[in-house]
């Protein structure tokens, strides 16, 4: 029995949340800024006035501090090829990204958040451990080279440590990625104002700590990393790892915690098999003739049933066959109830989830052209003139920062100043729909492809012009930051888009299952651009062919390939104004009278007679 609900007050008992030791929980003793600050790892040392490391942003440091500088460690001191680099990092991005859903899958289903957090952060400590150890130990990397053409490659042996490590650590950031978030806002009651508020200031912390974490892996981490060693680089995230495990579990007194809510994936199944079921009966021209969800006794005990009023559609009708009430006779009523259970609220969530695949499918293409920003973008970066100043340098995956400044700077301006203006135009509260703000980041990548190839001409042209015995062109590096800030203001308007248009148009019962849908969009956006790289590499290069992606990239036809970006997205994105002009928002299915509300829930409750 869940904890009741009392008046706003410090001892009051938090609805459906309970303490370290199964009690209900309180809001004095439990939850709040001190539980979530555990869990971001937020600690405020009033003597040093600087934030500690944290399991979110340890999360992203960790990450985004090994993937950056992935591509230059393979070229450079495991002696692989630009192409199978370039995908060894796109297919690290994918699979880490890939795995929330695992990850989310075993937390919402057997292990809960808490422990899944805990379980994967330990394991990917273990991962950057192992990719320490691996930059450590002579024998696990290849001699450095005497000549350009002495370069011998990496072994077997050597490979298959980089890979146990890559993969440990994607494993750990797919399990502790799919929960920090759900189980930061699992600390803070939706039903208390005063706490509601905080939950949305948790989350605009959350916001930050990834940008802070981001920032301060393509700057300090990447700076050690080139100039002190790998070691110490890789080192530092694993120590980081580490402290943000004993921040996170300090805070367990003081967690709230909830009850396991099943798989959404197993709901969805459901649906479509018990459809497939009843494919060869007649489906009923009254919808109110299919299963409702009424109140049915169980056992005579008393129990609610939470039923969602969305209103019936046309769209994918063959669902609808789930919901047919079976009266078969002669069946065990026992039997014969658990058969009718698939209410016609329930088809309709699934359908909600299907009509969002078209959507799902076409933002894959922007993830696509972000993972060059980590990968080609990286190298043509290390053949430029990278000198700031006098004799500073700067590390080539540094560049990354215009990226995530970018991201820091489009945010704020877009809240204070674009929002304001739509909505003048608009009238909607929000400025524009979601579906609008995705469009934009669509088109800002299109333009990223774009400047894209036509700084690769540029560098080109003065290679070509000045060949240099080092390899390096002269030209500022910086003719690649409109590349990086074009895609990173694109990240501001398609993530924050498509976070919001998976969390608020899926159904209740399904937000966990729909921020896996949201990240392995940027899962399959890396993997597409392994795929793509692949076959442009076989299919341009051979018989005599340099190809468009060479080992040496001034030897190469780099920007063809940026232009093959600009065409699919341009293709991408018209498929996607078709999508977006089909979809029907949640808001406008919902049959309730109060339109201002965007669900409205109705609490049925029976009490039955023994």
């Amino acid at each position: 029995m869940a904890p009741s609900e009392q008046d706003d007050g410090s001892n009051r008992v938090v609805s459906d949340a309970w303490d370290y030791k199964g009690n209900p929980a309180t809001a004095e003793r439990t939850g709040g800024w001190f539980s979530a600050a555990s869990i971001l790892g937020m600690t405020l040392s009033l003597s040093l006035s600087a934030f500690s490391p944290c399991v979110e942003l340890t999360e992203r440091l960790t990450t985004l501090g090994i993937a950056v500088n992935l591509v230059t460690y393979l070229t450079g001191v495991m002696h692989l090829g630009s192409a199978r680099s370039a995908n060894m990092v796109t297919n690290f991005l994918g699979t880490s990204f890939m795995l929330c859903l695992f990850g989310g899958f075993i937390a919402d289903t057997y292990l809960g958040r808490y422990l899944t957090i805990a379980i994967f952060t330990t394991v990917q400590a273990t991962g950057v451990t192992v990719l320490t150890v691996s930059t450590m130990v002579p024998g696990l990397r290849p001699p450095h080279c005497t000549t350009i053409d002495s370069c011998i490659k990496a072994n077997g042996t050597q490979l298959s440590v980089l890979y146990l490590a890559l993969y440990l650590t994607a494993l750990g950031t797919g399990g502790l990625k799919s929960s920090v978030s759900g189980f930061g806002s699992d600390q803070f009651d939706e039903s208390s104002p005063r706490e509601k508020s905080k939950m949305i200031s948790f989350f605009s912390w959350f916001f930050f700590f990834i940008n802070i974490g981001s920032l301060a892996a393509v700057t300090v981490l990447v700076y050690i990393q080139d100039n002190l060693g790998r070691k110490w680089g890789y080192g530092i995230c694993a120590c980081a790892i580490l402290v943000a495990l004993v921040l996170f579990l300090s805070g367990t007194r003081k967690y709230r915690f909830k009850k396991l809510a099943g798989s959404p994936i197993t709901r969805v199944a459901r649906v479509i098999s018990t459809a497939w079921r009843n494919r060869h009966r007649d489906l009923p021209t009254d919808p109110t003739l299919l299963y409702q969800g009424d109140m049915t006794c169980v056992n005579g005990d008393a129990y609610k049933r939470t039923i969602t009023t969305v209103a019936h559609t046309k769209r994918f009708r063959f669902l609808d066959k789930a919901a047919i009430i079976v009266d078969d006779h002669g069946m065990d009523p026992k039997k014969k109830s658990q058969r009718n259970i698939i209410s016609l609220a329930q088809v309709e969530e699934v359908k909600l989830v299907l009509s969002m695949m078209p959507i799902w499918a076409t933002t894959i293409i922007f993830w696509t052209a972000y993972a060059q920003m980590t990968t080609f973008s990286v190298q043509q970066a290390t053949t430029m003139d990278r000198r700031l100043g006098g004799s500073f340098q700067i590390p080539a995956a540094s560049l990354t920062v215009f990226f995530v400044g970018s991201v820091l700077v489009v945010v704020p301006i877009y809240d204070r100043l674009v929002v304001p203006i739509a909505r003048r135009f608009t009238g909607r509260r929000e400025g524009i729909t979601t579906l609008q703000r995705i469009g934009v980041g669509l088109v800002l990548s299109i333009l990223a492809m774009v400047a894209s190839a036509l700084t690769e001409i540029k560098r080109l042209s003065v290679a070509h012009a000045t060949p240099s015995p080092s390899g390096t062109v002269p030209l500022s590096v910086f003719w690649l930051v409109p590349q990086f800030f074009l895609v990173g203001a694109g990240e501001a308007f398609t993530y924050i888009g498509q976070l919001a248009f998976f969390l608020r148009e899926c159904p209740a019962a399904m937000k966990t299952m729909s921020t896996g849908m949201f990240l392995s969009t940027l899962s399959l956006g890396f993997f597409f651009s392994s795929a793509l790289v692949a076959i442009v590499h076989m299919v341009t290069s051979g018989h005599g062919r340099s190809g468009w992606i060479t080992d040496n990239l001034n030897k190469g036809k780099l920007y063809n390939f940026y232009w093959l970006l600009a065409a699919l997205s341009v293709l991408n994105f018209a498929v996607y104004l078709y999508c977006a002009k089909w979809y029907v928002y949640k808001e406008q299915r919902i049959s309730t009278t109060d339109l201002e509300e965007e669900e409205k829930v109705i609490e049925l409750e029976a009490c039955c007679q023994a």
